[in-house]
């Protein structure tokens, strides 16, 4: 569970939800997400903090007693946490998250807020924990805001704001393994599943569409991931973040969300645009991801120019995350252009630069200390493909046949990125075939190629609803052990069990 959340930590910052409500009456303190709050918390989400002080300023001189106010300066705290990841500052900042519970408790306990806030704080700690590995103290805060949520469920069964909350929780439950879901339950009294968390989200939006729901944006983003993610429906996802909803001229977080899906679905030009045209500059808080990220979707394209970006990341961004990434990037980027000592350079950083927390950041290192050098051909591919170019993909590996006598690796890498190409422009048999040969190789080596090989035939015989092959094949990707990328493989493997499950098998 861990992984995953971690793997989609951004998709959480919009799960944090403030709804309006009515003034308490007969209270000192009371829960009132009013014009100025409201004003305040649209500055804060479009990382706009220098103009949210100013509001919450004016809140705070006008409405003295509305306990808001510490949903949203704990908004701010999250917000810098996440996008800087500086633990001198977590360190800092997280000192305030008890002194802000504390005010909210002197809140009318009566309100369907007084619950709500305290569980969406412990959310947002738990979230900016999992960033710097404190697993224990997260899962309790992940466990105690889930239970508030539950009671505040029972209490308030129409309260929108708790299924907006526990259905992504429930969904993220849900793509726990079955054999592993004892201990949550056991140790946080936690369940869930992906359908039940599927609804829920569903139910918001139909709300949404009926009402008013100022946070109408926040919950299809969830919905956008949760498709993408765990239900494997990329069309679908991208028909919801492709909405004039996410104001991707004025938000830096809703230019990531939706450039974002438009990667993950082949869509590099749009994710480009999106990127060289985002919102910045003093009005904003810095996002150096997005620089990141453009790089990354040049280096796809094969632009001259992707190092500019990236570099830019190393040079200015002060946490440890995507780092071994970047190098590796960097790398790749002057290899396809022959620079082949620049391509050493940055390998050697990978190795001293960074955490590696993160799966693309630990198969970054684990390249660096292999010390083979990609081929150009099939590197030029795989870039090509991650882009969502997918002819030109084909046309490299047709155009340039691996030599007899090359390694083993390079063999099976061949076979293995013929098949996703072939998958990704529907030749599905040809794709079978390329996959089903890579699975027969190596299944035995340690190589990822077998592990995917198997997860992609799961999903193109799910799709062609041919259930009792999809299972095996779901099956056979968990059973393989690769040194990359097996817990994402596997969680996606036991996500496509649980589908299968929904339609009877």
């Amino acid at each position: 569970m861990i992984n995953l959340v971690k793997h989609y930590f951004f998709f959480f910052i919009l799960m944090v939800c403030l709804l309006p409500s009515e003034q308490a009456i007969g209270q000192s303190s009371y829960f009132e997400y009013s014009e100025t709050a409201k004003r305040a918390y649209e500055k804060i989400l479009s990382l706009r903090f220098q103009e949210a002080e100013i509001d919450l300023s004016e809140l705070k001189r006008s409405e003295p007693q509305n306990l808001v106010i510490h949903h949203l300066e704990n908004y701010v705290d999250f917000l810098k946490v996440f996008i800087n990841e500086e633990e001198a500052e977590f360190k800092r900042l997280e000192k305030n998250k008890q002194i802000r519970l504390n005010k909210i408790k002197q809140g009318p306990e009566d309100s369907p807020y007084y619950l709500f806030m305290q569980a969406e704080i412990q959310l947002q700690w738990a979230l900016a924990r999992l960033k710097f590995e404190e697993y224990l103290l997260a899962f309790t805060e992940v466990s105690k805001a889930y239970k508030q949520l539950n009671k505040n469920l029972e209490r308030y069964p129409d309260f929108i704001g708790n299924k907006k909350s526990l259905g992504i929780i429930h969904a993220l439950i849900g793509t726990i393994p079955e054999n592993y879901r004892w201990s949550i339950r056991l140790l946080g009294g936690m369940d869930g599943s992906i359908s039940q968390g599927k609804a829920e989200i569903e139910e918001v939006l139909q709300y949404s569409s009926e009402h008013d729901f100022i946070f109408e944006e926040e919950t299809l983003f969830m919905y956008t991931f949760l498709l993408l993610h765990l239900e494997n429906e990329e069309d679908e996802a991208w028909d919801i973040v492709n909405t004039d909803k996410l104001n991707t001229s004025q938000n830096p977080l809703a230019c990531f969300a939706k450039a974002n899906v438009a990667m993950r679905t082949g869509r590099s030009e749009i994710a480009i645009n999106l990127l060289e045209n985002r919102p910045q500059g003093d009005h904003y808080h810095t996002f150096h991801y997005l620089d990141l990220v453009l790089g990354f979707a040049k280096l796809y394209r094969l632009d001259e120019d992707a190092d500019v970006y990236i570099e830019k990341y190393i040079n200015l961004y002060r946490g440890k995350n995507y780092l071994k990434e970047a190098h590796q990037k960097l790398a790749w980027h002057y290899l396809i252009l022959g620079n082949k000592q620049a391509y050493t350079n940055n390998m050697k950083l990978c190795l001293n630069r960074g955490d590696d927390v993160l799966d693309s950041d630990k198969t970054a290192e684990a390249e660096a200390k292999s010390g083979q050098i990609p081929n150009t051909t099939l590197l030029k591919a795989r870039i090509l493909f991650d882009g969502g170019y997918y002819e030109r993909a084909f046309q490299t590996l047709n155009t340039n046949p691996l030599e007899e006598g090359a390694p083993f690796k390079f063999k099976l890498e061949y076979t293995y990125r013929l098949g996703r190409i072939l998958h990704r422009l529907d030749h599905f048999d040809d794709a079978l075939e390329n996959y089903q040969q890579t699975i027969a190789e190596g299944k035995t080596s340690s190589y990822f190629y077998a592990c995917n090989a198997a997860l992609q035939c799961g999903l193109i015989y799910e799709k062609e609803k041919e259930y009792d092959l999809a299972k095996k094949y779901f099956l056979i990707c968990t059973g393989l052990k690769p040194d990359s990328y097996k817990t994402s493989l596997h969680q996606k493997a036991e996500t496509g069990l649980q589908r299968l499950d929904n339609v009877g098998l």
